[in-house]
């Protein structure tokens, strides 16, 4: 290896260049399998997680410290989260003339979504912090993990179920709506955002602008109403 290089090794090896390149080749390398696999469980987002896992337990890092040095990576959410305005904007006349659909299928499906988890989870003899760190799952991850640790939930078990929802409802979204017969690019992306948030709007986006503004649509929709209504709905009901 020629001195350039080892250079360029060395310095990618050091912090905080090592967090940054390893996210970003291990959701590279995560991205070019899912590509040539088309396996839907082979999600770049699970796929590149786990790898990042294990090189951080083989190598002996501390997540603190990778996770301050990888904070120039958790800088780029917030405009790649603005940016999703771009479809949206696009397909505005389209949201309008559809706009009671949406807001009957949201009313409707996410109340179902959380409180068909309760129920489940309960009847399982689950215990009230998981319960609370299962309620706010099918938002994105801020508020979600926010709402269960304002309940009494465990935010880390928040999040790892925030990213569960969102890698199997991308695997199992496009096969269980071409099993439906849902063709609608309007129907299917308001699906993917409200069952599968961030990740499904990712898939969204792969089909098409009409779907992944749905989808965003749907994503930024279940936030408000996971974010406002949920805690109304558990205070009324008397789980504090």
């Amino acid at each position: 290896m020629s001195p350039s290089l080892l250079e360029l090794w060395a310095s990618l090896c050091a912090p905080p260049l090592f967090s940054v390149a390893l996210i970003l080749l291990a959701f590279q390398a995560s991205l070019q399998l899912y590509r040539r696999s088309r396996w839907l469980l082979l999600q770049p987002v699970m796929v590149s997680t786990t790898i990042v896992v294990c090189v951080l337990l083989l190598s002996g890092i501390d997540y603190a410290h990778f996770r301050e040095d990888a904070s120039p990576v958790a800088m780029l959410l917030g405009p790649a989260t603005v940016a999703l305005a771009v479809p949206l904007y696009r397909n505005l006349r389209r949201i309008r003339q559809l706009l009671w659909p949406i807001l009957l299928t949201l009313t409707v499906g996410g109340s179902l979504t959380v409180l068909l988890t309760l129920l489940i989870a309960h009847q399982l003899g689950a215990e009230l912090p998981v319960l609370m760190s299962l309620a706010p799952k099918s938002a994105t991850m801020p508020i979600a993990m926010l709402v269960a640790e304002q309940w009494g939930g465990i935010a880390s078990l928040t999040a790892v179920l925030v990213m569960l929802t969102g890698v199997v409802g991308t695997a199992l979204g496009p096969l269980l709506l071409g099993w439906a017969g849902v063709a609608s690019p309007a129907a299917r992306g308001l699906s993917y955002g409200i069952n599968a948030h961030a990740i499904g709007t990712v898939r969204a986006l792969e089909e098409g602008d009409e779907c992944g503004a749905f989808a965003a649509l749907g994503m930024s929709l279940m936030g408000i109403l996971i974010a406002v209504l949920l805690p109304l709905a558990l205070n009324y009901g008397g789980w504090r």
